[in-house]
């Protein structure tokens, strides 16, 4: 998805407190039960030659940013927004994120959209892909 991590000294809960409350720009860091700091990097593809066949499961993987909503409003109009996007992975392993929409979402998503213009409110990141062997895998979080 074009970041790599690399481990930093953990802060203490004093500095973290003063980053979050007046450094609001920087962006978000993950502070592991051990103490270790990860920090994102961006990057432009593998440092590596993946072309090959070999690496067809680099390519397999899908992810959809899923932000969906339905609701009627007062004059009975049905008022819907999609604003689903697919990110994947080029020949080279660079990232790319595209327009999509929730027809193209995978069975595999819990997304269920009702008949007729119930409300409903929908958004998630939902990941696939096929493995090394072609076996086929899925992993979603709402938020």
């Amino acid at each position: 998805m074009g970041v790599a991590f690399s481990p930093l000294e953990s802060p203490g809960p004093a500095e973290r407190l003063f980053d979050t409350a007046f450094q609001a720009t920087l962006p978000r860091q993950s502070f592991p039960d051990d103490g270790q700091v990860i920090k994102v990097q961006t990057t432009d593809g593998a440092d590596i030659d993946i072309s090959g066949d070999a690496f067809d499961f680099v390519r397999s993987i899908r992810v959809y940013h899923i932000q969906y909503r339905q609701h009627e409003n007062r004059d009975g109009d049905c008022n819907r927004s999609d604003s689903t996007r697919l990110g994947s992975y080029g020949v080279q392993g660079d990232y790319r994120w595209t327009r999509s929409n929730v027809g193209q979402v995978p069975a595999a998503s819990d997304l269920s959209i009702p008949n007729g213009c119930g409300s409903y409110f929908y958004r998630s990141v939902f990941v696939d892909w096929r493995d090394h062997a072609g076996n086929y895998g899925s992993e979603e979080v709402r938020y």
